[in-house]
């Protein structure tokens, strides 16, 4: 037994390399995970790379056009806002409310999830059924109205936007890992760490979980560009981060009475929410094909 193992994680070690030289073969996958790379990169470095203030009003630059139409300036690149904002530097500063808001709702929505679903899949019984009758109850809500209602109770703000997001958000993963948890549980080296007297706590910890969590990276991947448009979402209903914070949600709500004289407002941002969404959906379809087995060719 103690020479099976190593061997064994050994293989799975070897499985994973295999998946990732699998997922850097996709080339289309690959630009899509650097774009990725290139906005979280943006967020980090906002105070370096945006070229102006902004949250810095001038009335004298109000609605003024991209810097290659008449009018424009160089140095305000993208134009400005109705109230003299530089459009470049608020999208630079905005692609940190979209990371942080991303990564910080699928983080709590994985752990919880994760931990409900294994609690769910390998106890069984009455812990799964009440694990079970929470996710339907939750899937019965639309996701965007059931968040709207959250807000309206919270109020607007960074931390309650977070909260009115991962509210219902671990439901998925928790399915996912639950049905994983199934599986699971019955294969041979699970028993065998029954066989020798392991705990529930540390099959489920250390034996069940390292084996399921390829899936829950997925999984997680691609709610991510989810949880980003239903942000916008909120941000372009007034629900969610407040002025003069730089939201991209925000920005294209700025934009909506001027779409016809100053289409830029709220093009640019919308632009950027869909180069974002659509790298983390192509990335995440790149991680399913490699990282699933059953789509092994």
């Amino acid at each position: 037994m103690s020479v099976a193992l190593p061997a064994l994680r050994a293989a799975e070690e070897s499985i994973f390399v295999g998946n990732l030289k699998t997922f850097a073969a996709n080339r289309l996958a690959t630009i899509s995970a650097l774009v990725c790379l290139g906005f979280c990169l943006l967020a980090l470095l906002a105070p370096l790379l945006a070229p102006q203030d902004p949250y810095e009003s001038d009335l004298l630059r109000r609605l003024q056009p991209p810097a290659w139409e008449e009018g424009g300036e160089i140095g305000f690149l993208l134009g400005c806002d109705a109230l003299g904002r530089d459009i470049l530097s608020r999208m630079i500063y905005g692609t940190r409310i979209s990371i942080v808001i991303g990564i910080a709702v699928v983080l709590i929505a994985t752990v919880i999830g994760t931990c409900a679903g294994l609690l769910a899949g390998y106890l069984r019984g009455p812990v799964d059924v009440v694990i079970s009758r929470v996710c339907d109850i939750l899937l019965g809500f639309p996701y965007l109205i059931f968040a709207i209602a959250l807000m309206a109770m919270m109020g607007p703000g960074l931390q309650n936007i977070i909260l009115a997001l991962a509210y219902k958000e671990w439901v998925l993963p928790c399915r996912v890992v639950r049905a994983e948890t199934l599986a699971a549980r019955e294969q041979d080296y699970v028993e065998a760490a029954r066989a020798l007297g392991a705990s529930r706590w540390h099959i489920m910890g250390r034996e069940i979980l390292p084996n399921i969590l390829s899936p829950v990276i997925v999984v997680a991947t691609f709610r991510m560009a989810h949880i980003i448009i239903a942000e916008a979402s909120l941000s372009f209903l007034g629900l969610g981060v407040q002025p003069p914070t730089a939201s991209w949600g925000s920005m294209v709500a700025d934009g909506r009475a001027f779409l016809l004289d100053a289409w830029w407002v709220s093009t640019f941002p919308g632009l950027a929410i869909l180069a974002l969404v659509l790298a983390i959906n192509v990335a995440s379809q790149g991680l399913r094909d490699a990282f699933d087995p059953r789509l092994a060719r």
